[in-house]
């Protein structure tokens, strides 16, 4: 038969059951919100930044005199726990929700101190020995904690999508030099413009990329910027004298994250600024990444009837009717992705202009959005090197053919023949269909086989020099 104890705040009582190790509050929670079914518990950083934000706390609070050593430590112990990945079931309440994030505070609150009455030798639910306000609250409200933790998940979080990139980024490198000497046409406006090589194309994706790497690692002070021991409104009401500098330099020390307590706690309790910033530096990868994707795609396309310079990775069939066709279904789910994470960057955007005066009330929606576009493009990033960039090859004879058969090498002729001839010749070639060569050299006799093949050798059109007549 299942136990229950009896909870009450000052709404009322709830009988919960024993097993659990959150009590009243959360239970309200599970009540009130059911937005997107997902429980902060699907991300276990969050987790642990709560555990270092109340093992901090408990720290500090011993520190300044405030706890008493036993229920400090015990407290440690148990926030250790949590850091530890220990639990997880315990944290229910749903991502998005209303009060600023108190549920998911609570939420944590809750399972430390049962966790530390245990570890005392008490009963879950025994809050005169170790209360979740009282003591593991201590100094604390959900407007600083909520966002300290959130910020050192937030940190973390960045650090596996930059490796996520970073693989990436090396990846498009590699195929860069493996198809250094792949001749093909450039394009511009979807149309023929000028010879280069696979290889540069390749290495530009690279090098586009490691641009975003280098933003993102920027963005990493911002998110290092805490406001723990601003409490309610950045006033430090409730909070010892010193204890946010002594909570800073203990959380600085247990995560080896490098934060640095506001200069302004007051302003640091209600900017989400820096939540802004990393949004649009994720948004800025991903429509670089789908940009990409949409490159490689063309690329590949046909493949009789396309372009056809590349061939991607076979991954699957790709119709119910049609025998033989393979679509390109792995640049096709990174699109997509990017297209979630243009979409999140708009929320995160209206949140954080939507919070008023001393606080932002929608963070949790803000947080939502960023773990999940990260966890989304990280997971996006290592599908599109391994399952596709990773295995591309170069069609090289169709490369080299659509170059000597493209009207747009005509452009190499502008210093010998002038804007004016070379026109007149591109008009014909187009009309005719005859090629560049045929007209130039065979037909119009304006320049030499021999000069033709030194304008046109492989290595000019790779590296191309200025010749004249």
């Amino acid at each position: 038969m299942r136990e229950f104890r009896v909870e009450h705040d000052f709404l009322g009582e709830k009988e919960i059951p024993d097993e659990l190790y959150y009590g009243i509050q959360t239970a309200r929670a599970l009540e009130n919100f059911y937005i997107t079914g997902i429980p902060i518990s699907k991300e276990p950083l969050f987790i642990q930044g709560f555990g270092y934000v109340k093992k901090a706390a408990a720290m500090a609070n011993r520190d300044c005199g405030v706890l008493a050593p036993a229920i400090a430590n015990a407290i440690c112990q148990a926030a250790d726990k949590l850091i530890d990945g220990e639990y997880l079931d315990q944290f229910v309440t749903d991502m998005i929700q209303g009060g600023a994030g108190t549920s998911v505070n609570m939420n944590v609150n809750e399972v430390i101190a049962n966790i530390a009455l245990e570890l005392l030798g008490h009963q879950k639910g025994e809050y005169d020995y170790v209360h979740p306000n009282n003591h593991v609250n201590c100094s604390q409200s959900t407007n600083d904690a909520y966002p300290t933790a959130f910020r050192l998940a937030l940190y973390r979080k960045i650090e596996g999508y930059i490796k996520s990139l970073e693989a990436l980024e090396q990846s498009f490198a590699r195929k860069g030099k493996e198809f250094v000497n792949v001749l093909k046409m450039g394009r511009t406006q979807m149309q023929d413009a000028v010879p280069m090589t696979l290889g540069a194309e390749f290495h530009g994706f690279s090098t586009t990329i490691k641009e975003d790497i280098q933003r993102l690692k920027e963005s990493l002070p911002l998110i290092c910027e805490i406001n723990m021991g601003a409490t309610a409104i950045g006033t430090s009401i409730n909070a010892p004298e010193g204890y946010p500098q002594i909570v800073t330099e203990h959380l600085r020390n247990i995560t080896r994250i490098p934060v640095v307590l506001a200069e302004d706690l007051i302003e640091a309790t209600c900017d989400t600024g820096a939540y802004v910033q990393v949004s649009g530096i994720l948004k800025r990868t991903a429509v670089k990444i789908s940009k990409i994707c949409n490159d490689l795609r063309l690329l590949s396309s046909g493949p009789r009837a396309g372009i056809n310079e590349i061939n991607l990775p076979r991954m699957q069939p790709g119709s119910s009717i049609m025998p033989g066709k393979v679509n390109p279904v792995i640049p096709e789910v990174v699109n997509q992705t990017a297209y979630y994470v243009i979409g999140a960057d708009i929320t995160i955007t209206m949140a954080a202009e939507a919070g008023q005066l001393q606080l932002n009330v929608m963070e949790p929606v803000i947080a939502y959005s960023l773990f999940t576009s990260l966890t989304y493009m990280s997971n996006a990033c290592y599908t599109l090197q391994e399952k596709c960039v990773d295995g591309i090859t170069a069609n090289e004879e169709i490369c080299k053919n659509m170059v000597m058969n493209s009207i747009g090498i005509i452009t190499a002729l502008n210093p010998i023949l002038g804007y004016e001839e070379s026109s007149s010749i591109a008009k014909e070639a187009l009309a005719t269909g005859k090629s560049i060569h045929q007209i130039t050299v065979l037909e119009r006799k304006r320049i030499t086989q021999d000069k033709w093949d030194e304008i046109y050798s492989i290595e000019n059109l790779i590296h191309p020099k200025f010749i004249t007549l």
